[in-house]
């Protein structure tokens, strides 16, 4: 997590605080587990941990001004929230780890967080479209503390296990 005071420690530590989240909902999950589908959507708790990684790649790159165009499937999207075979949760959970670092390198070598960025190229950004380093972060903590809420529910779903609890039982405290 990043040190130091100001704003853009203060948005990294907080996008710290969500994926530590997300880490800790599939905490002491089996493979099995966390490929398990345990309600009608495609979403895992495995691809979850996939899904977030590769969001995080992709406004690393927005961060370093390079543009990338999604031109993914619907079938590469529910791809992307499975696990597949091979695939295990230690490695997704270790390769989330490193595009989270690369994200606060990507955040840190910025002048600031008023640094206008160009969006890619998706069916729901007009063309032109930028944003602010600033609201790329609070863009990437929106939705990785959604997905955080997804990841509950599923591993409530799959074995009763709650984030709140698993973190109360961290700090000692009941939930």
């Amino acid at each position: 997590m990043a040190t130091g005071a100001g704003e853009r420690a203060e948005l990294l530590g907080m996008l710290a605080v969500q994926r530590d989240a997300l880490l800790i909902t599939v905490r002491g999950l089996s493979d099995e587990s966390a490929a398990r589908r345990s309600t009608v959507s495609e979403l895992t708790l495995g691809g979850l941990v996939k899904h977030v990684t590769a969001v995080e790649r992709d406004w690393t790159r927005t961060l370093r001004g390079q543009l990338f165009r999604d031109d993914t499937t619907a079938d590469d999207d529910r791809a992307g929230l499975r696990m597949q075979p091979g695939e295990t949760l230690v490695e997704l959970i270790d390769d989330y780890r490193l595009a989270a670092r690369d994200t606060e390198r990507a955040a840190t070598e910025l002048s600031s967080m008023d640094v206008m960025l160009c969006l890619p190229e998706t069916p729901w950004f007009p063309p032109g479209t930028e944003w602010s380093a600033r609201s790329v972060l609070v863009h990437l903590i929106r939705e990785t503390a959604q997905h955080c809420g997804h990841a509950d529910i599923i591993r409530e779903s799959i074995d009763g296990a709650s984030t709140t609890r698993q973190l109360g039982a961290d700090l000692g405290i009941g939930s």
